[in-house]
C-alpha cells in the first residue's frame, strides 16, 4: 500500500513513495505462516510427527500440549485462520474462530497464536493481540516480531520498543530482521529527538544485520524520515544488494527534502544497475522533475512507461497529471486525462488543481460540475481547488453553490474547506459571509486568521483588519509572513506611516525582516507613504533580491517621480544576476514617461523587443502611454498594432492617446474597433471617449456614449461628468452644463464645477463663471485651481479689483498655486523650468535669448497675451 504526499505544494493524492512497513509486510506474514517454522516450533518443544504432513498428528510430551489425534479437526481450525473472515465483522469473526481454539484445546500452539494477533491486528483489535500475547505459554520469535510489528504498523512505536526491550530480557534468541525493522520504524515514528534510533543501529551492527536488505532499508527510511539525509545516504550506500524498496526509499527522501537533482541521479543509477523501477520509484521521479520543472526528464519516465506495455498504472497516471500541470502542460495533461480508461477521484482532483494552479479557473469550475454530474462525489481538496477558481474569478454565485455542496456532503468542517470558504468570500467582496465562516470555525489556526486579515486589507478595512490581529495575538498565534504582508498592503493603500513603521518593527521581532515578500512589501509601503529614502534603505539591506524586490523599488521611484533615480538603479540591476520582466520594463517606461525623454523610452522598447516582451499586452499598454506623452502618437498607433494580443487596458491607452491629442475621430474609430472586436469597455474606456468627444465639440455623440455605459453595466462617476459637463462647455451651452449638473445623482464633486468654471473662462461669463467657482470652492477650499481659474476670469474683463480680493482670498485661505514645470531634454539631459526660476547653470543665457526672440516676434506684429500670464504666474 502507498501513503500519498505531495511532490512540491503537499497535495495529499500524489503518489510518490512507499512506508517500507507496508511492502515488507508480505514477507513478514509469509515468515509469519510458514509451515517451517511451525515444525521448528514444536521440534523445540519436543514434539513428534506423523510422516503425513498434510494429517498432522501432534503428541507432546510437554504438560502444556494435550495429546491429541484429531487431524480433521485440527485441519478445519487451520482453514478457518488461513481463510479471509467470512463476518462483516473481522473481529467478530477471529474471535470465534478463537474460541473454538480454546475448545479444542490448541490455544499452547504458538501457531495458531501467531495467527490469531495478526488477525487482530489486521483488524485493529490492539488489546485482544495483546492479550493474547500475555496468555501464551509458548513464544516464539515470530510471536514476538507479530506483536512489536502490530504496534509499530499502528503508530504505537513507545509500545513496540517496550516489548522489545522485554524481548531482550526474557528471550535467549538474537532477534531476527522482522524485530528489527519494526523496532527501527517505531523509532522513527517517535521521530529523531532520542537516542534510540541511533543505539539501534549501532545494535543492528553488532548483531551482523547491517547487510540485511530488509533491517538496511527500514534504516534508509528511519534516517530520511527525521532528516538526517547525509546518514540515509551512507546506509543505503553501504548495502551490498539493494531492493526496488531500497531505491525508493532514498530517491522518495531527496524529494522530499527537495533536492530533487539527487533523486534523478540516483534513479538513473538505479536503472544503470539493472534495477526495474515500479511505480512508486517511478512516482518519486517525476516528483523531482516537477519540482525541478524539468519537462524533457518527465517526459523520459512517460517514455519509459510505454515503452513497458500494458495498462499504465493508475497512481503513475495521476503522478504524470500532475507533473505536466506544475510544468505548465496542462493542454498534455487534459489529453492524458482524457485518455485514461479508469479514473479515480485522484485523477479528477489533480486535473482540477492543475487548472486552478494554472489560472484557467474557468476551465476547473467546468470540470468540477462534469465530475459530479458523472457520479463521483469531490472531496475537500477538489472543493478548496474550485473555491480558489471562484475566488479568482470573484465568481461568488458559483462559490456558494460548492459551499453548498459542501454542506450537503458533510465537508463543511474540513481544515482545508474552511479556510478555502473564508479566501473565496474574502476575494468575492463578500466579508460579512468571510467572517460568518470564519466566526462558526471551533479551531481557529494561522491560516484562517491570515484569509480573514487578507480579506479585509483588500477592501482597505484597516480598523476590522487590526482588530483581528490584536485577536490573533491574544490568542497566541504567532503571525506569520502573510498576515504582515496583508497588513502592510491595507497600510501602504492607505499611506499611513506610523502603522508601518509598526508593523516593521514586529517584522523585524519576528525574524522575517528580511524574506523577499516582506522586503518586498516593505518597500511597497515605504514608498507610497512618501518614505522613498527609507524604501531605499530597507532594499539596500536585503542580501538576497529577486526580481519582484527589485521591481518594487523602481515603482516606488516611478511613484514619487524620482525617475532619474529609476534609470540609475537599473544599470545597477544590468550588473546583477537578475534578469528584468516585463514588470521591470513597465516601470522604466513609465520613468522615461514622467521624463517625457523619448530617447530612453525607444532605448527600452528596443530591448523589450530583444527579449520577446513587446507583445505583452501590459507591456504594450505602458509604451502606448509613453509615446503619447513624448508626443509620438504615430509611434504609440505602431506600437499598439504591433501586439497580436490587446486587453482592454491597452484599447484604452490608445483611446485615450488619441483623446489627449485632439485626434477625437481616431480615438472614436479605435473605440468601435474594440467594440467589433468583443472587448468589454471599462469606466476608464468611458473616459476617453467622452474626452475625445469634448475636445472634438461633438455633443452628441458624447451623450450617446454617456448613455451606451448603463448597457455595459458601468455606473458614471466624477470623472465622467466632468467630461459630459466640459462637453456642453466647449460647444457654449454652459447652462445646459449647469442645469447637467444640477440634475446630477450624486453631490457635485468640486472637478466637475471647475469643468463649468473652465469653460466661463474660456467663453467670458462671469455671473456663472463665479457661481461655479464658489461651488467648487465650497467643496475643496485648498484647490488653487478654483480661484486661479475665476482670477483669469476677473483679469480677461479688466475686474483688477477682483483679482485683488481673489488674491487676499487665497492668502487668507493659505491656498498655495504650485508653480508651472516644464523641461526639455537635449544633448542626453533633461533639463527642467520652473516659472521665473533661475537655478539652471546657463539662465542667463536662455534668458538673454527668450528676450532676444521676443524682440523678433514684436517686430513682426505680434502682441502676446500679458493678462492671463500675469495672473498664472
Amino acid at each position: 500500500m502507498s501513503s500519498y504526499v505531495d511532490s512540491a505544494n503537499h497535495h495529499p493524492y500524489m503518489p510518490v513513495t512507499v512506508e517500507v512497513e507496508e511492502r515488507c509486510e508480505y514477507a513478514m506474514r509469509s515468515h509469519c505462516l510458514c509451515f517451517k517454522s511451525f515444525l521448528n516450533s514444536a521440534h523445540k518443544h519436543s514434539l513428534k510427527f506423523s510422516t503425513s504432513a498434510s494429517s498432522l498428528i501432534l503428541q507432546s510430551q510437554n504438560p502444556y500440549l494435550p495429546t491429541l489425534e484429531v487431524p480433521d479437526r485440527r485441519r478445519e481450525l487451520e482453514r478457518l485462520l488461513l481463510s479471509p473472515p467470512q463476518n462483516h465483522d473481522p473481529v467478530a469473526s477471529y474471535k470465534q474462530v478463537h474460541a473454538q481454539v480454546v475448545v479444542s484445546g490448541f490455544e499452547a500452539f504458538s501457531f495458531f497464536g501467531n495467527i490469531l494477533i495478526n488477525g487482530y491486528s489486521k483488524a485493529a483489535c490492539l488489546r485482544e493481540a495483546r492479550k493474547l500475547f500475555d496468555k501464551m505459554p509458548i513464544r516464539n520469535l515470530v510471536s514476538w516480531s507479530s506483536v512489536i510489528s502490530m504496534y509499530a504498523k499502528h503508530g504505537f512505536g513507545e509500545e513496540a520498543l517496550l516489548v522489545f526491550l522485554e524481548f531482550l530480557k526474557c528471550y535467549d534468541e538474537t532477534p531476527n530482521e522482522y524485530i528489527l525493522a519494526s523496532v527501527i520504524r517505531a523509532c522513527a515514528q517517535l521521530g529523531g529527538g532520542g537516542s534510540e534510533g541511533g543505539q539501534l543501529h549501532g545494535y543492528v551492527v553488532k548483531s551482523g544485520f547491517e547487510q540485511e536488505v530488509y533491517v538496511g532499508t527500514t534504516l534508509v527510511d528511519y534516517y530520511a524520515k527525521i532528516g538526517s539525509t547525509d546518514e540515509a545516504r551512507m546506509v543505503f550506500d553501504s548495502l551490498s544488494v539493494k531492493t526496488t524498496v531500497t531505491w525508493t526509499t532514498i530517491i522518495t527522501s531527496y524529494v522530499k527534502g527537495g533536492n530533487g537533482e539527487v533523486s534523478l541521479k540516483l534513479f538513473n543509477q538505479m536503472r544503470e544497475n539493472n534495477v526495474v523501477p515500479d511505480k512508486y520509484v517511478l512516482s518519486s521521479a517525476l516528483s523531482a522533475c516537477s519540482m525541478l520543472r524539468f519537462i524533457e526528464g518527465g517526459k523520459q519516465v512517460h517514455a519509459h512507461v510505454l515503452r513497458r506495455g500494458g495498462e499504465m498504472d493508475l497512481s503513475v497516471t495521476n503522478v504524470l497529471l500532475d507533473f505536466y500541470t506544475k510544468c505548465g502542460r496542462v493542454k498534455t495533461a487534459r489529453k492524458l486525462f482524457d485518455q485514461m480508461a479508469v479514473r479515480n477521484a485522484i485523477s479528477w482532483t489533480t486535473m482540477i488543481a492543475g487548472y486552478m494552479q494554472n489560472s484557467l479557473n474557468r476551465k476547473a469550475m467546468k470540470l468540477l460540475a462534469e465530475m459530479t454530474c458523472l457520479g463521483w462525489k469531490p472531496d475537500g481538496f477538489a472543493c478548496t481547488s474550485v473555491l480558489t477558481s471562484c475566488g479568482s474569478l470573484e465568481a461568488l454565485e458559483q462559490g456558494k453553490q460548492v459551499h453548498a455542496y459542501t454542506i450537503k456532503v458533510n465537508l463543511e468542517y474540513d481544515d482545508f474547506v474552511k479556510n478555502g470558504l473564508i479566501d473565496m468570500y474574502s476575494k468575492c467582496n463578500s466579508l460579512t459571509d468571510a467572517r460568518r465562516v470564519f466566526d462558526v470555525m471551533d479551531d481557529h489556526n494561522v491560516i484562517s486568521y491570515n484569509a480573514m486579515i487578507e480579506g479585509y486589507s483588500r477592501l482597505e478595512k484597516l480598523p476590522e483588519a487590526l482588530e483581528l490581529f490584536y485577536e490573533m495575538r491574544l490568542r497566541l498565534f504567532p503571525p506569520g509572513l502573510l498576515t504582515f504582508v496583508s497588513l502592510l498592503g491595507v497600510s501602504a493603500a492607505l499611506s499611513v506611516l506610523e502603522l508601518s513603521r509598526q508593523i516593521h518593527a514586529l517584522i523585524i521581532k519576528f525574524g522575517v525582516s528580511f524574506d523577499i515578500f516582506a522586503g518586498s512589501a516593505l518597500i511597497d509601503v515605504y514608498s507610497k507613504c512618501s518614505r522613498i529614502k527609507d524604501a531605499r534603505l530597507i532594499f539596500e539591506e536585503m542580501n538576497d533580491k529577486d526580481i519582484v524586490v527589485w521591481n518594487a523599488m523602481f515603482s516606488g521611484y516611478v511613484q514619487q517621480l524620482e525617475s532619474e533615480e529609476a534609470l540609475k538603479l537599473y544599470s545597477k540591476l544590468q550588473l546583477s544576476k537578475q534578469e528584468p520582466d516585463e514588470f521591470t520594463f513597465a516601470a522604466l517606461v513609465g520613468a522615461t514617461s514622467n521624463l517625457a525623454s523619448l530617447q530612453h523610452g525607444q532605448q527600452f522598447h528596443n530591448q523589450l523587443i530583444k527579449v520577446g516582451l513587446d507583445f505583452n499586452p501590459f507591456v504594450t499598454s505602458v509604451l502606448v502611454d509613453m509615446y503619447a506623452k513624448c508626443g509620438s502618437v504615430e509611434e504609440a498607433r505602431r506600437a499598439f498594432s504591433s501586439t497580436l494580443q490587446r486587453d482592454v487596458v491597452c484599447w484604452n491607452s490608445m483611446i485615450s492617446t488619441y483623446a489627449h491629442n485632439g485626434e477625437a475621430e481616431k480615438a472614436l474609430h479605435v473605440f468601435r474597433e474594440m467594440i467589433n472586436e468583443g472587448i468589454t469597455p471599462t469606466y476608464i474606456t468611458f473616459v476617453g471617449v467622452l474626452t475625445a468627444c469634448g475636445h472634438a465639440g461633438l455633443v452628441e455623440e458624447g451623450l450617446r456614449n454617456f448613455e451606451l455605459m448603463s448597457s455595459f453595466g458601468i455606473e458614471p462617476g466624477t470623472e465622467h461628468y466632468a467630461s459630459v459637463v466640459s462637453l456642453f462647455g466647449r460647444a457654449g451651452k454652459l447652462y445646459e452644463a449647469r442645469e447637467f449638473i444640477e440634475k446630477m445623482p450624486v453631490k457635485p464633486e468640486a472637478v466637475v464645477w471647475r469643468s463649468l468654471l473652465g469653460a466661463c473662462r474660456i467663453a467670458g461669463n462671469v455671473e456663472l463663471g463665479k457661481y461655479a467657482a464658489e461651488m467648487a470652492i465650497s467643496d475643496d477650499p485648498q484647490d488653487s485651481g478654483s480661484y486661479i481659474l475665476l482670477s483669469n476670469i476677473f483679469a480677461s474683463k479688466s475686474m483688477w479689483v477682483d483679482v485683488k480680493k481673489m488674491r487676499e482670498r487665497m492668502d487668507l485661505n493659505r491656498v498655495v498655486k504650485e508653480p508651472g514645470c516644464s523641461w526639455i531634454e537635449a544633448n542626453n539631459k533633461v533639463n527642467v523650468f520652473i516659472a521665473r526660476d533661475k537655478t539652471h547653470c546657463e539662465a542667463d543665457l536662455i534668458y538673454s535669448l527668450l528676450d532676444n526672440l521676443i524682440m523678433h516676434m514684436k517686430g513682426i506684429g505680434y502682441i502676446h497675451d500679458t493678462i492671463t500670464l500675469l495672473v498664472n504666474d
